[in-house]
């Protein structure tokens, strides 16, 4: 898997699974709403970390700065 996300789409992707992880905990949001929510907060954390996206890959987007 080649890096295809940038650190400010990272940062980003964090941020919203922390929102979505403070309105969950707070009872903001309940039920199959959150279900779908907390999971997708898992999907950002877990490419946030491993710098990949798998829906970045068959449209060709990539976020990373280029190397020179």
């Amino acid at each position: 898997m080649k890096a295809n996300m940038g650190t400010l789409d990272k940062v980003i992707r964090i941020l919203v699974a922390i929102v979505i992880a403070v309105l969950y905990f707070t009872n903001q949001i309940s039920g199959t709403t959150a279900i779908v929510l907390l999971i997708l907060a898992g999907v950002f954390i877990l490419t946030s970390f491993m710098s990949f996206c798998p829906l970045y890959l068959p449209f060709g987007i990539s976020t990373k700065k280029k190397e020179k």
